[in-house]
């Protein structure tokens, strides 16, 4: 007879187990001749017989977690150990601007000034005219930073969405231009920029500027993992090519346009060597040409360049802090499938 089991005819009976001669039953575990019963492996349902083997579990966790914590510990020391390697010549150098210029060579050196005066960043801002060097300088990397994240993302989305021999051989081209040193071009983009006309002019700084090989490639990158099945959707509604970038392609890649519009703008506002070339007018100078007068061949007013130098961090630092969190939480997959 067979009832959720077998009944043979040595009087064995099979019903979720084994029932033997010697009366062992095997239920997802052996009994012993002691009337003990070894489980195999944790059991969750209802009325399972604890084991000897169930409650190693939640130790080995507890050894698991205990581990991972501790090395959390120690990999968090040794960031915040870099992190204030990193940050000590910054603040030393803060700290420095508040300091008069007979305490900055003084021995014993100090971190923090004896004598606290804010005379340094008076005499900078009048001896420099550091309001018309600080316009023009925020003029140039704003428009530098809004020209080149459009010029990138439109060709990015075109090397990424628009199969054609040649465009692959213009990407290898455009990363080509990354292995060569600034200064194997500077002469050849001054003569282009003198022919064109934009000698001596903000336009001569901010035209060269625009096409970055790195913001190409990032949104390139980007837009490869855009599925087509997006574009052709919205082709077969009706938009535009333009539409489809305007309206879906430059949303979706928030993430890239604030990180390369960060990048961009600390590169421009940095930039020394090509203002000092192409610019000859004091009046149109950058703040870091016009802080370069202030070394002269003899003498160097440290109190006044040091002041200067942490004035012209401040856009910076105040830019990083109003666009981090679009860089350090956002989803850059953010409505594409998988």
């Amino acid at each position: 007879m067979k009832d959720n089991g077998l009944m043979k005819d040595d009087g064995l009976m099979k019903d979720d187990g084994l029932m033997k001669d010697d009366g062992l039953i095997k239920d997802n575990g052996v009994m012993k001749d002691d009337g003990t019963t070894l489980t195999k492996g944790p059991s969750n349902g209802p009325g399972a017989p604890d084991g000897p083997d169930a409650p190693r579990a939640p130790a080995a966790r507890s050894d698991r977690s205990g581990g991972n914590g501790t090395r959390t510990v120690a990999v968090t020391l040794v960031l915040w150990a870099l992190a204030a390697c990193f940050a000590f010549p910054v603040v030393w150098f803060v700290l420095s601007a508040f300091k008069p210029g007979s305490e900055l060579f003084s021995y014993p050196l100090s971190v923090l000034p004896r004598d606290w005066t804010v005379q340094g960043f008076a005499d900078a801002w009048q001896r420099i005219h550091f309001a018309r060097y600080f316009g023009n300088t925020l003029l140039v990397a704003s428009i530098t930073t809004v020209l080149t994240v459009l010029a990138s993302a439109g060709t990015g989305y075109a090397l990424a969405k628009y199969s054609a021999r040649w465009i692959r051989i213009f990407f290898v081209c455009v990363l080509a231009t990354t292995m060569l040193p600034t200064e194997v071009i500077l002469t050849p983009s001054f003569a282009v920029v003198r022919e064109l006309g934009l000698y001596d002019s903000l336009a001569g700084i901010i035209v060269p500027s625009i096409i970055t090989a790195t913001g190409i490639f990032m949104f390139r990158q980007f837009f490869m993992t855009v599925p087509d099945e997006i574009l052709e959707a919205a082709r077969i509604d009706g938009a535009s090519e333009i539409g489809i970038f305007v309206r879906i392609m430059l949303p979706i890649a928030r993430p890239i346009v604030v990180t390369l519009a960060i990048f961009s703008f600390q590169w421009r506002w940095n930039d020394y060597i090509w203002p000092l070339i192409v610019l000859g007018d004091q009046k149109r100078f950058t703040l870091q040409v016009a802080l370069r007068n202030l070394i002269g061949a003899q003498n160097i007013d440290w109190p006044v360049l040091i002041a200067a130098s942490v004035i012209s961090l401040l856009p910076l630092l105040v830019m990083f802090l109003v666009f981090q969190r679009y860089v350090m939480n956002a989803d850059i997959n953010a409505g594409l499938k998988d």
